[in-house]
């Protein structure tokens, strides 16, 4: 038996290439529901109050399926972005 050691990070990219190659084989798409970190990333705020702000608001869409877990539809964030685009001229 042959073992391989790899360095914590390389270990990490390594599962996120395999993740990756996953979804494009099986025709994966990506998550509908994401977490707090990843829509405060997609729409480039760094408040989560902000966040809770456009929740309130009815701004965007989300599910609360335990009390502390909160997750955010990923299309409703993209159509939130689209409706506060502007055209170019």
């Amino acid at each position: 038996m042959q073992v391989i050691c790899l360095e914590e990070k390389a270990f990490y990219e390594l599962v996120e290439q395999v993740v990756e190659r996953l979804k494009e084989t099986k025709n994966i798409s990506e998550d509908k529901w994401i977490s707090n970190e990843e829509a405060m990333r997609l729409l480039n705020i760094k408040s989560k109050t902000t966040l809770q702000k456009l929740r309130d608001e009815g701004s965007i869409r989300y599910s609360q399926p335990e009390r502390k877990i909160i997750l955010y539809d990923r299309s409703s964030l993209m159509d939130y972005l689209d409706k506060h685009s502007k055209e170019t001229f």
